[in-house]
């Protein structure tokens, strides 16, 4: 599946994998989160921390009419407060598609799969 992104040079159509990925390295560089989940974890037998190449499990991308909305699954650490973590993340997503794609996102549902303690 692919993205098309229309501007005043022409159309261009992106990869749900490139999104998938920059939303992953966005999301894993806030603060407070671990990292991210499966989003079908009984089914995948994941309950381990995804690494870089396996972030299209943690993130779902979809296009209704004209609008994008972005539902990502993460892993939040110990002692955080969980509706700060997950609004920085809401808002470092929706620039990092700004500025590197040029995508405008409707919306990015965080789906809290998990708390970890992290060594500090």
């Amino acid at each position: 599946m692919s993205i098309e992104v229309k501007n005043e040079f022409g159309k261009i159509d992106i990869s749900s994998e490139v999104i998938t990925q920059v939303v992953g390295e966005a999301a894993i560089e806030c603060y407070g989160i671990v990292g991210m989940a499966s989003r079908h974890q009984i089914r995948d037998g994941l309950t381990d921390i995804l690494r870089r190449e396996n972030f299209a499990r943690g993130v779902l991308v979809r296009n209704i009419g004209d609008d994008t909305h972005i539902d990502m699954y993460v892993i939040i650490g110990y002692g955080v407060k969980i509706s700060e973590v997950a609004y920085q993340v809401q808002s470092k997503v929706k620039y990092t598609l700004q500025k590197t794609i040029g995508m405008n996102v409707k919306s990015v549902n965080i789906f809290v799969q998990g708390v970890r303690v992290t060594n500090l």
